[in-house]
């Protein structure tokens, strides 16, 4: 916080609004004082508004930077790994070799789900969205633990974050195999995180599971790439739920729900489906030639980023795994995935990309290695929701933990003015 001011004139009037400062970043504006004064704000998307104060992660989208509790997400990425990297989330500092091992106890731990949790999912159909599925089945973790929910009490907290950090994959996996109309698998607990979630995903009962290490590596990134982005509209309708006192297995199912938009959580499957429509490599030019056309409605996915004018941080990180992947499983010849290379190739290269700094992002390269992995793209967003639950968790827990306030955004009404009701026979 600050001692500066802002003054800001209206209809003669000089009000004078405090300013805070964070620790890095843009100072911001307490326009509060403005509600007393018969004004609000407006701002459509909150796209100039600071809703909350935290510590948890910090985003430069200029400069492409992006750090967890200080930490860059790069050296994350290189160094760390994702259940290393949800402690940090949770607690805000990396954990030393007794606490690491303690974390990833617990977790390991919580990986079952109860078994009348498998009756849930026989309510669905075979045919339904995998995001459909775990909204409820995610919810319904709170039927479970009842005992264990007064969000007042820290210890409780805790708990339930372990055991939405431990559960999502057994319930993604589940989500999976039930579409298919495969047998669930039950976790393996001496498997790493990404290891036992792909057994429970391409495991069967009839034999044993031999999970590669190189496609395990490139999940756990994929997992910690997209393990928090700040205030986005899923975070931020995770805390909107909780500010009510909302259990946590029910604000987490808010922000699953949030992420199903198509223009927030399925990025890496709109990329999909654009490979899928240009179709052959020999099409690759007409397509750009039509991305580049601003009265064409076509365009590219996976280029760019709403947050980063520069580039994205992870995508540095994101490319050399998706490399790695189509290594190692032989898929360099692949016809979407030498569709994905040569646009990517274009990407660096063509100088109207350049010049609009539309750079390959996360979505691409997830999308690309999600596909090498035999993971459908109805699975997605999913995958993104399941990496995303320790910030959400996480954002949900800061809110919680310290003084907040119920949310209530204000609007700009601008239908009708007060009128008489008219009878039926009169209208």
């Amino acid at each position: 916080m600050s001692d500066k001011k802002a003054s800001l004139s209206i209809d003669g009037k000089t009000l004078d609004l405090k300013v805070h400062s964070g620790t890095i970043g843009p100072d911001v504006i307490e326009v509060s004082a403005l509600t007393g004064n018969g004004y609000f704000t407006y701002d459509p998307g909150f796209v100039s508004t600071a809703a909350c104060e935290s510590k948890i992660t910090y985003i430069d989208g200029d400069k492409g930077i992006l750090l967890h509790g200080g930490y860059p997400i790069e050296q994350l990425a290189e160094q760390s790994d994702y259940l290393e990297t949800c402690f940090l989330l949770l607690y805000g500092e990396l954990p030393n070799a007794d606490q690491k091992e303690a974390f990833f106890s617990k977790v390991r731990m919580h990986t079952m789900v109860n078994d009348q949790m498998s009756t849930f999912f026989k309510g669905f159909r075979r045919d339904a969205h995998p995001m459909a599925i775990m909204c409820g089945v995610v919810g319904a973790l709170s039927a479970f633990y009842h005992d264990s929910l007064d969000i007042t009490d820290e210890k409780h907290r805790e708990i339930s974050a372990i055991r939405l950090i431990a559960k999502m994959p057994t319930l993604a996996a589940m989500t999976y195999k039930y579409t298919i109309g495969q047998p669930f698998m039950y976790p393996q607990n001496h498997l790493s995180y990404a290891e036992n979630f792909l057994h429970m995903m391409f495991g069967n009962p009839c034999e044993p599971s031999n999970v590669n290490p190189v496609l395990a590596k490139a999940m756990d990134k994929i997992f910690l790439l997209h393990a928090d982005h700040e205030q986005n509209a899923s975070t931020s309708t995770v805390r909107l739920a909780g500010s009510t006192g909302a259990n946590p297995f029910a604000c987490i199912s808010a922000g699953i729900a949030a992420l199903w938009g198509p223009s927030h959580g399925g990025a890496n499957e709109a990329v999909l489906d654009m490979l899928n429509e240009i179709g052959d490599a020999s099409r690759i030019d007409e397509f750009v030639a039509k991305a580049k056309d601003k009265d064409d409605p076509f365009r590219l996915m996976g280029f760019g980023h709403r947050v980063y004018k520069n580039f994205d941080p992870r995508a540095k990180v994101m490319k050399q795994a998706a490399d790695e992947v189509l290594a190692e499983l032989g898929l360099e010849n692949d016809p979407l995935l030498k569709i994905a290379k040569r646009l990517e190739q274009l990407a660096l290269e063509d100088e109207y990309f350049i010049e609009r700094k539309l750079y390959p992002n996360v979505d691409f390269y997830s999308g690309i290695i999600l596909k090498a992995i035999g993971i459908p793209t109805s699975m997605f967003t999913v995958i993104f929701a399941l990496g995303r639950t320790p910030g959400w968790i996480a954002h949900w827990n800061e809110m919680i933990s310290g003084s907040y306030r119920i949310g209530r955004p204000r609007q700009l009404y601008t239908g009708p003015v007060q009128r008489d009701f008219v009878s039926l026979d009169k209208r």
